[in-house]
């Protein structure tokens, strides 16, 4: 099983309009469902993904159902002290990295998974990191009937 520490990106791609990113998403969430992919997440992640969706005018239902399927595809890990801590130090020495990705970033580097599952480029020049593009870990995953099909939003 490959895990990986996910960024918001890959659930946003996933559930949303026809993009480049949206079936490797689909397909690496398949992965989950299928026991090939474990995703591991700050809390933060499951609250940036409900404001995106607010933001965009998704109703409160629909967010929150959809947060918990991505809760439900993910081990959370807490964002605690020691997270925020090694967050603010990425911030000061990244000047590209925003707030919540670097929490993505410190989550990583406190779990001890450095392998960052994201579209978002912004984690190639962090160090402590490994970015891992949403294609690349969609085409390591076996070839399947309806691996781009599923049932949610958010799973493909």
């Amino acid at each position: 099983m490959t895990h990986y520490v996910v960024d918001t990106n890959v659930f946003l791609y996933a559930r949303g309009r026809q993009h480049p990113y949206r079936q490797p998403c689909r397909r690496v969430l398949r992965g989950v469902i299928d026991g090939q992919v474990q995703l591991h997440a700050s809390a933060e992640l499951v609250q940036e993904f409900v404001h995106v969706l607010l933001r965009r005018g998704v109703t409160r239902q629909e967010a929150v159902d959809e947060a918990t399927e991505v809760r439900r595809q993910c081990r959370l890990h807490a964002f605690d002290g020691q997270v925020l801590t090694l967050a603010l130090g990425l911030v000061r020495h990244y000047p590209a990295l925003g707030a919540r990705d670097a929490v993505h970033a410190a989550t990583a580097v406190a779990i001890g998974i450095p392998q960052m599952l994201s579209a978002n480029q912004v984690f190639d020049a962090v160090a402590e990191v490994d970015r891992v593009d949403p294609e690349h870990a969609a085409g390591e995953l076996p070839l399947e009937g309806g691996s781009d099909r599923g049932g949610s939003k958010v799973s493909g």
